[in-house]
């Protein structure tokens, strides 16, 4: 098929990760991908030079700058409308971002049916988070729009689906397809013990963490329990990412004797994680966004990992609690540091979840093929 794939998405973090692997899936399948974005090459990686943006959403007024933002719809638009027919594609996929209406102007407008892809309910994570939302009532009906104009919705959770439903979309166009692996790209990870001795952890209980480190996620808890009496004395956690509280957390990490029971590696390059995740004995997911599909969660179902994770419900549409993770209480003052004690004294129970977790990935088909697969025939039935 030929598909004309759309976002409005420049940096490089996970969002690139989720679109740079979904082109390459339906490339891989057969399909032909024309790609309309910002700030991308001819091959399709992403990572422009964005800073102007940022300094441009601080230097004016949050509605002037909401507004460009819709405006951008009409420069989306056009450029769409040149492809389309230019390309001539079957469908459009689409990543939904906040104020972006093009694919489903060009669907009006052509017919061509829309995939919109979901990733967040963005009208409510603005208003709570990044400085707040001014003109909430536009957005509202902005992302009403562009959710209810789509053929198929394409949520990453059931729990962001109940969010698609709340605006008018009906059940059957909303389909959960959540965030996938390359199994690929983690073929060739090393052997846990080889990972460890190549970071100089042999002999470690490695604890790990994957991603940008944010207050919320809860890691001085477990920088916490490294001190705790009873902890095994071969603790040790690996941090593979950086983040704003990397800082704050060394320092604690100091102040209670374990500075040299924690490492952070700092911004490794998306090809080194596979050898860094290989290394760890317990996965760390302490917290979670409620509607999200945690990326670095795939990583280490399909390394085997032993995962501990609150038992919130988008976690539970994957992991299940003894048969791939350890799943905790969130609101409990000690759920995490119960479930890491429990792990950590007991190596038979990391390799019960270890080969769960491996199985986990085919039995759901979380995979950037599979989910591919399910958006092209997704296509097909509104074709």
């Amino acid at each position: 098929m030929k598909i004309l794939y759309h976002h409005r998405t420049a940096s490089k973090d996970g969002q690139a990760v989720h679109i740079e692997e979904m082109i390459e899936a339906l490339r891989h399948l057969g399909h032909e991908v024309r790609i309309v974005a910002p700030a991308v090459s001819e091959n399709g990686k992403m990572g422009g030079n964005v800073g102007w943006v940022h300094r441009l959403k601080a230097a004016l007024p949050k509605a002037v700058y909401e507004l460009l933002e819709l405006a951008y719809t009409l420069v989306a638009y056009r450029q769409l409308k040149l492809a389309a027919a230019e390309f001539k594609p079957d469908f459009i996929y689409e990543r939904y971002n906040l104020f972006l209406m093009a694919g489903s102007l060009i669907k009006k407008r052509l017919g061509i049916p829309l995939l919109l892809e979901v990733n967040a309910p963005l009208v409510q994570e603005r208003s709570s988070h990044s400085g707040g939302l001014t003109l909430q009532g536009l957005a509202r009906w902005a992302e009403g729009r562009a959710w209810r104009s789509a053929d198929y919705v394409l949520p990453v959770t059931a729990v962001l689906a109940e969010h698609v439903k709340a605006y008018g979309v009906p059940a059957e166009r909303i389909k959960v397809i959540p965030n996938g692996i390359n199994k690929a790209h983690f073929a060739q990870a090393p052997e846990p013990e080889v990972a460890r001795r190549a970071l100089g952890l042999d002999g470690r209980l490695v604890l790990g963490f994957t991603g940008f480190v944010r207050p919320w996620h809860g890691v001085d808890r477990v920088v916490r329990w490294l001190a705790k009496p009873g902890t095994p004395d071969n603790a040790f956690l690996l941090v593979v990412g950086d983040g704003p509280v990397r800082s704050e957390l060394e320092q604690l990490a100091r102040s209670l004797g374990v500075a040299d029971k924690m490492r952070f590696t700092g911004v490794v390059d998306r090809s080194k994680v596979p050898e860094h995740v290989a290394a760890f004995d317990i996965a760390l997911q302490p917290a979670v966004t409620a509607y999200a599909s945690p990326l670095k969660m795939m990583e280490y179902l399909v390394l085997g990992k032993a995962i501990v994770a609150p038992a919130e419900p988008n976690l539970r549409e994957i992991l299940v609690d003894g048969s791939n993770a350890v799943l905790f209480d969130g609101a409990s003052a000690s759920g995490l540091e119960s479930a890491l004690d429990r792990l950590a004294k007991n190596a038979e129970l990391r390799e019960v979840l270890a080969r769960g977790a491996v199985e986990t990935i085919d039995q759901l088909e979380l995979t950037w093929d599979g989910n591919a697969r399910k958006a092209v025939a997704l296509a097909q039935e509104a074709l």
